[in-house]
This record gives C-alpha cells, sequence and structure tokens, in this order.
C-alpha cells in the first residue's frame, strides 16, 4: 500500500492591511520598550506633553493671527478684499496636507513627517514676519498652512499608536488642556506683542515653542513609527481635483462679502464649479480601491452625527471668535490689551472646565446627551447676553458673558468629540476619522468668517444709510451738535473752515461706530438663535447619548 505524501499547506495571504498591522504592532512594541525605562511613568508624561505641545503650535498661531489681523492689514498695508486671499492661502494649504496626512506619514514615517511639518511652519512663520507686501505674506501664510496642517491631525492620531488603550484616558487629560490653552495664551499674548512691538511678533512669538517640540520629537519618537510596508499609491489626477475644488470654494467663502452683489453670477460659477470638482474627488475615493481617504469607513451614523455636532460648534465658534474683538474695539473703544484679556480669560474658563470635566464631572454625569444640549445652550447663553448690550458697555460688563461662553461650550465640544470615533476602533479606522474631523473644522471655520464677514459688513452699510437719512445737519438737534462740535474745535486752534469739516467727519465716525455696533448685536442674536437650535438638535437625535 503506497503512502501518500503529506500535503503542504498553502502560504499565508500576505495582505496591505496585515502589513500595516505588523509595522504599527512593531512600532507600538518599540516605542513601548522605551517608555519602560529606568524612569517610564516620567518618560510617559514628557510623551503625552509633547504630543499637546505639538497641537498648540497650530491653534496658538491660528488664534494669535485671528486677534490681531486688524494690525497685520495694517502692516503690509492690505485692504480687507487683498488680505482675504492670505486667508485663503494658509486654508487650503491645511487641507491638502490634511488630504495627503495618512500617504506621508506611511511613507516618512511620524518622527520625520512631523519634524518637517514643524520646519515648514517655522520658516513660514519666519517669511510672514519678514513680509513687506500682501503677496509676500499670501505665500508664506501658503507654506505655514502646508507645515500646520499636519500637527494637531498627526498628535490626535499618535495618541492611540503609541499609547496603550489603558493609557489613552491619561493621555488625553494632558493633550486637551494644551489645545484649550491657546485659547488662553493666544489673544493676550498677540495684544501684548502688538502693543509692545509690531504685528510682526504675532509670527514671531510661537516660534520657540516650536523649536522645543521639534527637540522633542527628536529626542523621543521612534523613527519607525507609523512608517508602513507598502504605501498608498499617490494618484495626482484626484489630488489635482481637490486642489482646484478648495481653492474655488476657499475663493467663493472669502470672497463672498466682496462680490456678491457686485458679481453674483461669479460667486454661482466657483460655487459650482467647487461643488463639482470636490464630488469628482469625492467619488474617486469611494471608488479607488487605495484612496487617500478611506470613506467607506466613515459610513457610521455615529461618526456622521458627531461630524454635524462638531461643525455646528465650529461654526459658532468661529462666529464669535471673528465677531467679539472687532465688536469690543471699534464699536465699543475698547483698548486691544484689554480686549487680548477678557478673550484670554474666556479661553482660561473651557481649560477649568475641562479639567473638571476630565476629572470628576464627566465620570458622574452619565448622560451627554444632557451635557452636550446644557453646553449649546451655554453658548445661546453668552452670545444672547452680548446682544443685550448698550453702546456704553464698559469692559467691566464683558467678562461675565465671555466667561459663560467659555465654560459652557466645553460641556458640547468634549463629549461629543469623545463620543464621534466610539465606534471607529481600529487604528487605520480612527485615523480616518480624524482627518475628517480636521477638513470639517476648517470648512466650518472658514465658513464662519465668511458669513459672519458679510453679515456684519452689509449690516453696517444698512444701518449706516438709516441713520445718515435720520441725522440730516439740516435737523435742529442734529444742528445743535455740529455747533457745539466746531466751537470745539475752533477753541483747539482750528480755523473755522477746518472745523465745520472736522465736525461732519466726527459725526460721520460716529454714525458709522453706531451702525457697526448695530449690525454687530444683530450678529450676536442670530448666533443665540442657532445656539437654541443646535440645543433642539442635541435633545432629539438618539446617536449620541
Amino acid at each position: 500500500m503506497a503512502v501518500s505524501e503529506p500535503v503542504p499547506k498553502p502560504a499565508p495571504v500576505v495582505t496591505p492591511a496585515g502589513i500595516r498591522q505588523r509595522w504599527q504592532q512593531a512600532a507600538r512594541e518599540t516605542i513601548q520598550r522605551r517608555l519602560r525605562s529606568r524612569q517610564p511613568t516620567n518618560q510617559k508624561r514628557i510623551m503625552m506633553w509633547l504630543l499637546g505641545l505639538v497641537a498648540l503650535c497650530e491653534f496658538l498661531e491660528s488664534r494669535m493671527f485671528v486677534f490681531g489681523a486688524s494690525q497685520i492689514m495694517t502692516g503690509v498695508e492690505a485692504g480687507p478684499r487683498e488680505f482675504a486671499q492670505v486667508q485663503t492661502a494658509y486654508t487650503t494649504g491645511v487641507m491638502l496636507v490634511i488630504v495627503l496626512q495618512q500617504y506621508s506619514a506611511q511613507r516618512l514615517g511620524y518622527r520625520h513627517y512631523l519634524l518637517l511639518s514643524l520646519a515648514t511652519f517655522m520658516i513660514g512663520g519666519v517669511g510672514c514676519g519678514l513680509a513687506t507686501s500682501v503677496n509676500e505674506l499670501t505665500g508664506f501664510r501658503f507654506i505655514q498652512g502646508l507645515g500646520g496642517g499636519a500637527l494637531f491631525t498627526s498628535a490626535r492620531i499618535l495618541i492611540n499608536l503609541v499609547f496603550l488603550p489603558t493609557e489613552r484616558a491619561q493621555a488625553l487629560r494632558y493633550f486637551m488642556p494644551c489645545i484649550l490653552a491657546a485659547g488662553m495664551i493666544g489673544p493676550p499674548l498677540a495684544a501684548i506683542l502688538v502693543d509692545q512691538g509690531e504685528w510682526r511678533w504675532i509670527f514671531y512669538g510661537p516660534l520657540p515653542l516650536v523649536a522645543l517640540c521639534m527637540v522633542g520629537l527628536w529626542r523621543y519618537l521612534p523613527p519607525e513609527l507609523g512608517r508602513s510596508g507598502r504605501t498608498v499609491r499617490l494618484h495626482k489626477f484626484p489630488l489635482i481635483m481637490f486642489a482646484l475644488a478648495v481653492l474655488c470654494l476657499q475663493w467663493m467663502l472669502t470672497f463672498v462679502r466682496f462680490d456678491f452683489f457686485v458679481h453674483p453670477m461669479r460667486m454661482l460659477w466657483l460655487l459650482v464649479l467647487g461643488v463639482t470638482l470636490l464630488s469628482g474627488f469625492l467619488y474617486w475615493q469611494w471608488r479607488h480601491p487605495e484612496p487617500l481617504l478611506q470613506l467607506r469607513y466613515l459610513n457610521n451614523p455615529v461618526y456622521l452625527t458627531g461630524l454635524a455636532l462638531l461643525f455646528l460648534y465650529y461654526f459658532m465658534n468661529g462666529m464669535q471668535n471673528y465677531l467679539f474683538p472687532i465688536f469690543a474695539q471699534q464699536s465699543l473703544k475698547i483698548p486691544l490689551v484689554t480686549v487680548g484679556w477678557i478673550t484670554g480669560l474666556s479661553g482660561f474658563a473651557g481649560l477649568v472646565c475641562a479639567l473638571l470635566y476630565q476629572g470628576w464631572l464627566g465620570r458622574y454625569w452619565t448622560s451627554k446627551k444632557q451635557v452636550m444640549a446644557l453646553g449649546a445652550l451655554g453658548m445661546a447663553l453668552g452670545a444672547a447676553w452680548l446682544a443685550m448690550l448698550t453702546p456704553q458697555a464698559s469692559a467691566a460688563q464683558l467678562w461675565l458673558p465671555l466667561l459663560i461662553k467659555g465654560f459652557m461650550s466645553i460641556f458640547l465640544l468634549l463629549p461629543v468629540a469623545g463620543l464621534t470615533f466610539r465606534e471607529l476602533t481600529q487604528a487605520d479606522h480612527f485615523a480616518q476619522g480624524n482627518q475628517g474631523k480636521n477638513l470639517m473644522r476648517q470648512i466650518a471655520i472658514s465658513a464662519a468668517s465668511a458669513l459672519s464677514a458679510i453679515l456684519l459688513q452689509n449690516g453696517t452699510i444698512t444701518y449706516d444709510d438709516t441713520l445718515r437719512a435720520e441725522l440730516q445737519p439740516d435737523r435742529d438737534g442734529v444742528q445743535l451738535w455740529l455747533d457745539q462740535a466746531t466751537t470745539s474745535l475752533v477753541q483747539q486752534g482750528l480755523t473755522q473752515d477746518q472745523a465745520t469739516h472736522g465736525a461732519l467727519v466726527w459725526l460721520g465716525s460716529m454714525i458709522r461706530q453706531q451702525a457697526q455696533f448695530v449690525a454687530s448685536i444683530h450678529l450676536f442674536e442670530g448666533i443665540a438663535v442657532l445656539g437654541l437650535l443646535v440645543t433642539a438638535f442635541v435633545l432629539i437625535q438618539n446617536k449620541l447619548r
């Protein structure tokens, strides 16, 4: 009887997902061995702080830039239209880098990728500080966006790659306060640097922190972390489609405040072209076997509900961040440094709330829906309080509504941010979800700034015309005020003609200030109504509890 030879077992099938998992597991084991050195607790804490500081670099610079925008415009002699292209350039650079996040990290590894990003961010910041024209500032802001777009997304993904599941909650307790500290530090730091120096220091201010992060990453982050044995192939055509889509949509959002009534068809064509190109890019990503964005992973109702709530949060917050400095400085004539400290106090309140929530409140308040509804209601209350102020309001009257907004908004942000990624358990799925969330954040902030700008501008023009029609110089009360102002200016050494002209200019500036005040009040009312609608949406949705 013949003895049959044993049938050899088939070789295991090697897939790209399996290769990535092996690389990620090997990198995680490497970094865990390093963290279990002589001082394991200290090493882990340093790594937790380091990732938080990397994300802080981007948030701090953005808050300082937004707060000091008017001073930067004056420094490069740019009008609102010319300065708008600076904002477009930065956002375009950020969104391009976010799309290429996974591709770049897999090819370079997170250490070299972040070091390159921080170096690019620093070069862009130095170039912005040295810029002498709006075109130079635009180019260097684009470079800065190419560097800054990787920082927050990569740092958040690294928490899941570096630390074990039992350690990630502690890492987030270090990570989130660093991000929220930008709202506390950025506005007063920008105000002090401008007041004591000049606008260029807004760009130089974050550079020491960037250098510190580069040293820390070189010392503590293994070079192989995130590097994959097989990277996604980069297809240039869909990437070009995405870049053109972002440019069209960002250009439309930025310049709609200037051209909406003059060239409405131009804005419409930009919108149609941008949406068409973006739809083509998303269709390509959905059908392609090796996409830059794994959209199939993100077709999750919990994730999409969380993304919608995060969009609404960033939109409301972006509107108020844009509007409040203008309202306080130009409508209420409060000094720049004082406005900076008031805004920083709002960020401090948010930081305190985050520490309380992460420390004990989040564990004992089990109904996350109630927490989120309270946060949205608090944002509405803060905006409504600002809408009830009078033109004679002092700086002291701004503290409380800003404290309420800063403290209560965290009750919306943190639970939503935690629950959104609840079902994206795999590392690849979480990374893709984080990419999508940060793309959404940039869109929300850009849309909020554009909408706030056009509503504030159009409202100011409308109320300015109304007030000028009511306050004609031939009216008795107005003529009496002009006579008194003219007399006062003559007593200060002006001629009669100069004093008469100066009184008319004075009256015009007062009308303009009052018109902007009324337009700002109506915008705060709109934010309050939006906050109530978000509260209702939180209460009726059933995906995030």
